[in-house]
């Protein structure tokens, strides 16, 4: 059967220079605002059940969508063993820059969700560094957060980690942590993704997006406790935040009755 609506359009954008340059995937669709921006999970891909769900949904209701493969992940270039939560927020920042224009609402899962956090937090700083008579390109109409993991490599990677594991990371450099997702291949968490990581904490004091926030978060998650998404909620306290918490919902949240929460999210926002 023939879609109602046109295909995203696959690009790529280089990101980086020198050593360590990389070519980013990215499909995109034009239509109106607010405009709808997917932010993935660690080691996920743009071709997910939610990140498809939500292009269809801007699709059919002509909106403007944008979705993305972090470095070493899905059809973009580079080693996933050589990411770190600053390279994965340098593609973000790209990609916002070159693809988005007028309102943008960031819709991030799990690590997706503190890159949404940490692009935001970038796209307010830009917007202050503009000059009063100059208009910014871009602005946030708002965030939905699924699962959202802030400061995982801290809180939930090295916090959690036994001692032999961190004695692995310290003196290999990494350790392979086995996979219950995809294909169960075990990846390599580095120390640098947890050094590095450490650059990019949010949890530590307050947020000011500035926008609205609406946060799902499923109370069955075994990869993000649901403590976890409450934290956040707190350090939210000038904004307009809603979190949902789903009885039965496990990380993933990507059973149909997930997928329309999320959409449903969405269209609150905008």
């Amino acid at each position: 059967m023939t879609p109602a609506f046109p295909d995203a359009v696959l690009d790529f954008i280089d990101v980086g220079e020198g050593s360590s340059a990389r070519r980013i995937a990215v499909r995109r669709r034009a239509g109106q605002g607010p405009g709808l921006v997917w932010l993935g999970g660690f080691k996920s891909d743009m071709q997910g059940g939610k990140a498809v769900a939500l292009d269809g949904w801007a699709g059919e209701h002509g909106r403007a969508a944008v979705r993305f493969d972090y470095s070493g992940h899905g059809e973009s270039g580079g080693d996933f063993a050589n990411g770190t939560i600053g390279s994965w927020l340098e593609d973000s920042v790209a990609v916002f820059e070159r693809f988005c224009t007028g309102p943008q609402i960031l819709i991030g899962s799990s690590m997706g969700g503190w890159m949404a956090l940490l692009l935001a937090r970038e796209i307010r700083k830009r917007q202050d560094n503009q000059q009063e008579n100059q208009q910014a390109k871009s602005s946030l109409a708002g965030l939905v957060l699924i699962a959202p993991a802030p400061d995982f490599t801290e809180e939930l990677m090295w916090k959690t980690f036994s001692p032999e594991v961190k004695k692995e990371i310290e003196t290999k450099g990494f350790w392979l942590r086995p996979s219950e997702y995809g294909d169960g291949t075990p990846y390599p968490i580095t120390r640098k993704l947890i050094e590095e990581g450490r650059n990019h904490l949010v949890l530590g004091s307050a947020i000011d997006l500035g926008c609205p926030v609406r946060i799902l978060q499923g109370a069955q998650d075994p990869d993000v406790p649901w403590q976890h998404a409450f934290a956040l909620t707190h350090r939210l306290p000038a904004d307009d935040v809603v979190l949902t918490m789903i009885q039965d919902g496990d990380h993933r949240l990507s059973r149909p009755q997930d997928i329309a929460r999320i959409l449903a999210a969405v269209a609150e926002i905008g």
